[in-house]
């Protein structure tokens, strides 16, 4: 699925707006975010929670494993499929204890409805999903910030709490140290409303600026 914004109107609103991002622009050359078909909000933030906190190779590794373990389902597993999973079976594909917990409280949200569907999200405000999910275990802004761009592809979202975001402002913007949260959200503001095109490329700075 492509991402619904005017790309060329977004650069060059960053390139007017920041000259230094600009040529960051420049050199890592066209906006290649693109977005999954993913079945359900459910199957988006399951994925997420097993590559919380591990490395990609190994996170798909689990992630695989975790699927194998419910053949045929519709989408990667169903939240009923993973309730009716009993410990040891989810231990199995390599989840830890508290994956195993967030797992389920996400589950058990989606079938009581208090986890959005992917429709009933399109329909709501950035901070109103945030609110929504960081009340699910497990989930914390970070993840639901990764939900509206990687899912959603929601065009105005600065995840500044994103390490590898950080160290990419940091290459971009030659500062000494790596940024925190606060500076890298008020030199943002002048990217509003394509910040999530500027985040796109911080984290490329890291490739292009070696």
């Amino acid at each position: 699925m492509e991402f619904d914004v005017d790309i060329a109107r977004a650069l060059a609103h960053l390139r007017a707006s920041d000259g230094e991002l600009g040529r960051l622009i420049d050199r890592a050359g066209p906006f290649g975010l693109t977005l999954p078909d993913e079945p359900s909000s459910f199957a988006a933030l399951a994925e997420a929670i097993v590559y919380q906190q591990l490395s990609p190779k190994a996170a798909g590794t689990i992630f695989g494993r975790f699927c194998a373990l419910f053949p045929g389902a519709p989408s990667c597993p169903t939240p009923d499929q993973v309730l009716a999973a009993s410990e040891a079976t989810l231990r199995g594909a390599g989840l830890s204890g508290s994956k195993q917990r967030a797992l389920h409280d996400l589950a058990r949200r989606s079938v009581d409805g208090e986890l959005p569907t992917l429709d009933q999200a399109r329909g709501m405000e950035d901070e109103a999903i945030i609110e929504k999910l960081i009340q699910v275990r497990g989930i914390g802004r970070w993840t639901a910030e990764m939900f509206l761009i990687f899912t959603l592809g929601r065009p105005d979202v600065l995840p500044a709490d994103d390490y590898g975001l950080r160290r990419g402002f940091q290459v971009a913007f030659r500062t000494e140290a790596v940024p925190g949260r606060d500076e890298v959200a008020r030199r943002g503001e002048r990217w509003a409303p394509y910040r999530t095109l500027a985040s796109w490329y911080l984290w490329r700075a890291l490739e292009v600026d070696r």
